[in-house]
């Protein structure tokens, strides 16, 4: 004889035996509730119920003898056996999984084809249409799908689900590159305002999602990706007794995660107000040309009684583009993905080996008359992989060229000169948009590489005007806290005040400075100083033919004094290269470099 015992301290609910009944191994007996749950308690082993030894509604102690079971062996009766196979519980869609997969499907695109076809209408994708295209094949978690706007009070539960789907803002985590990269450094946290639910204004619920999301990217360390779009906030949210809601932390928890981990900002259409405000934040920003961007749209502007403008009047991409805004600019969404997730790229570890340039051609970038302008570019272009290379504010700051590539699979940023532009001298935009280049890279752990050609930094009363004091200092200061390893490559000019910018304080400053044969130095342009240093023996020439040929003779001698070649000599450089092994030299100088810890309180300036 067998007995069964309670496994725990319950109370019987209901008993499915009665004595004389035959159980088969698995059968339930009876049916025990404790806290609030119910256990079934099943025979180890075929038998014949002997006796029940207490009723339904008493309560049984851990271990207290329940019932008698005479063992017993059981003929397979085959006449009873189902001609079929028992239904699998996988082949029945249970009621509570089928009211769920009714109103998730709400979330989806495909429940709001009007608005969908209102968006395509426009040239635009749907938010969701956008994540799929960043983020790999089923990659993608979604949080707070099931949120709706905080209106019940004013609106029907369905009218609610039908329209506000995720309170106009999808949010989650999925992988970006992760065929690159190992799956840890490609989890990326994703928020995309949903411009087709109340204009992808920031609701009570979307701000809650926001917050998640941010709070697990700063615990994370997870790189951020925000699609802004949308027109601030939503004064229509009427469920919670807020007057303001300038409380929300939102605002601060995405600005918090300035410099502890990548945030890139997407923009397609019009991005107002508070999305702007959010945007504003991003290390990164892109933008379509047909994009808007502005801190107040065309509601806020009309209310301040400052005039009435069409959407499309307020911060057109051409203006932010010029104005230092728009890191990025393309021609549509698709292209804004993809240059997202080539920028994701460089903060997620070193790749494979990247197919090299031809660096003969180096060679031939510098032309062979000192006075002739070119393009750094085409060196930028000659030192790193074939299609690495990711130009940044473009349209701003044209003195000086910022771009993150790889070399040789390892990322870095590069910075450059440019003479097509004042000759390469280093005005006020151009200074800003370099030191927080270097922020950018010093923030992430990106080697810095800087190519020189400056005359020095742009001086005259225009100059002064634009506080060039104060925004030529930012070289000096940001590069004095570089924990980067940091390598110079003069290219011609290397003059004065200015040059040092360029070398993070000063020839000796970087982990090496090398110049190429037509490097040319001085404390400050030739020119100038042949017209300081040797005013009185000019003037005491006849003006005219003879006073050109002693000025030229005396240009010749300061340029031969500030050769590369002289400069080696002295060792203020420390060598003259060949153009075509500057890639070498930079392999070599990254292989040995160390990035130090970052620092405790670290962010990337805005601007």
């Amino acid at each position: 004889m067998n007995t069964l015992r309670a496994p725990l301290q319950a109370r019987i609910v209901e008993w499915l035996v009665t004595p004389g009944d035959a159980v088969r191994r698995g059968d339930v007996l009876v049916v025990l509730e404790a806290m609030k749950m119910e256990h079934e308690l099943r025979a180890e082993a075929d038998g014949r119920v002997l006796a029940l030894l207490l009723a339904s509604g008493e309560p049984v102690q851990l271990g207290e003898a329940l019932l008698h079971l005479e063992p017993l062996a059981l003929a397979v009766d085959a006449t009873s056996a189902p001609s079929v196979a028992p239904e699998r519980s996988s082949d029945r869609v249970r009621p509570d999984l089928q009211a769920f997969r009714e109103r998730e499907a709400f979330t989806r695109d495909a429940a709001r084809p009007e608005a969908v076809a209102r968006r395509h209408a426009l040239g635009l994708r749907t938010a969701r249409e956008n994540i799929a295209d960043l983020c790999d094949p089923d990659s993608f978690m979604e949080y707070g799908a099931l949120a709706v706007a905080a209106q019940r009070s004013r609106r029907s539960e369905q009218d609610l689900i039908a329209n506000t789907p995720a309170d106009g803002m999808v949010t989650g985590i999925g992988a970006v590159n992760g065929a690159l990269f190992d799956p840890e450094r490609s989890r990326t946290v994703v928020l995309a305002y949903d411009a087709t639910v109340l204009a992808g204004t920031q609701g009570m619920r979307n701000h809650q999602k926001t917050d998640r999301l941010l709070g697990i990217a700063l615990a994370q360390k997870l790189p951020v990706v925000l699609f802004a779009e949308g027109g601030g906030g939503r004064p229509g949210d009427i469920d919670m007794p807020i007057v303001a809601g300038l409380h929300v932390g939102t605002f601060a928890a995405l600005a918090r995660l300035s410099g502890e981990v990548p945030v890139v900002g997407i923009v397609a259409g019009r991005c107002f107000a508070g999305n702007a405000a959010l945007l504003g934040c991003s290390d990164v920003i892109i933008a379509t040309r047909g994009s808007n961007i502005g801190m107040g749209g065309p509601a806020m502007v009309e209310g301040g009684g400052l005039g009435t403008f069409r959407p499309e009047d307020i911060g057109p991409s051409e203006v932010q583009h010029a104005n230092g805004v728009i890191d990025v600019l393309v021609d549509d969404e698709a292209q804004a993905v993809s240059a997202a997730r080539h920028c994701l790229s460089f903060f997620q570890g070193r790749l494979a080996n990247g197919t090299a340039p031809d660096s003969a051609a180096l060679r031939d970038a510098v032309p062979e008359n000192r006075l002739r302008s070119y393009d750094t570019r085409t060196v930028m272009q000659g030192l790193v992989d074939e299609g690495s290379l990711l130009p940044l504010r473009t349209g701003f700051g044209a003195g000086i060229h910022t771009a993150l590539a790889r070399i040789e699979g390892r990322a870095v940023g590069l910075m450059a000169n440019n003479p097509l532009h004042l000759g390469g001298a280093i005005d006020a935009d151009a200074a800003d948009k370099a030191a927080r280049f270097m922020q950018l890279c010093n923030a992430h752990g990106l080697p810095i590489v800087s190519l020189v050609d400056t005359p020095g930094f742009m001086v005259g009363p225009a100059a002064e005007a634009q506080a060039q004091v104060r925004h030529v200092g930012r070289l000096f200061v940001t590069a004095a806290k570089l924990r980067v390893p940091f390598f110079a490559v003069v290219l011609r000019k290397g003059y004065g005040l200015g040059a040092m910018g360029m070398t993070a304080g000063g020839f000796h400053a970087p982990v090496f400075t090398v110049a190429w044969p037509t490097g040319e130095f001085g404390a400050m342009g030739l020119e100038g100083a042949v017209r300081l240093g040797y005013r009185k023996e000019l003037q005491a020439v006849a003006e005219g033919a003879e006073r050109d040929a002693l000025f030229d003779r005396l240009l010749a001698e300061q340029h031969a004094k500030g050769s590369a070649e002289q400069m080696a000599t002295t060792l203020e450089i420390d060598a003259v290269i060949d153009p075509a092994h500057t890639r070498h030299w930079l392999v070599q100088g990254l292989a040995g470099a160390k990035v130090g810890e970052p620092s405790a309180t670290r962010f990337i300036d805005t601007w």
